[in-house]
């Protein structure tokens, strides 16, 4: 039973939402990797809490939280994979740095 506790909370999502005007901002990527910085020849992310440190929701929540975004910002498998799984990112389009995928969206409204 642990362990079912365990999983579940590795895979929460943090997420962070902005809005200015008309647009609504997310910044969401896996739990687990908040605070964390990967670098991977030019490339490089931080994962930071300023940006990315929100309120802790599930996969299925995202998927709420995404259909309102007009601009995202996702970084982490069980995230992306969320936005892909909404069609909203193709999956050839996925930027990874050091194995961990990052990809943005933008809703042209």
């Amino acid at each position: 039973m642990v362990t079912d506790v365990y999983r579940e909370k590795d895979k929460m999502i943090s997420i962070k939402v902005y809005k200015q005007g008309d647009d609504i901002m997310i910044g969401a990527c896996d739990e687990k990797l908040i605070g964390k910085k990967f670098k991977d020849g030019k490339f490089q992310i931080d994962v930071s809490r300023t940006f990315y440190g929100g309120k802790l929701i599930s996969s299925e929540k995202l998927e709420r939280y995404l259909e309102d975004a007009t601009i995202a910002n996702l970084v982490g498998e069980e995230t992306v994979k969320c936005a892909i799984k909404l069609g909203l990112i193709d999956p050839s389009c996925i930027l990874k740095i050091k194995g961990i995928p990052h990809a943005q969206m933008i809703r042209m409204l």
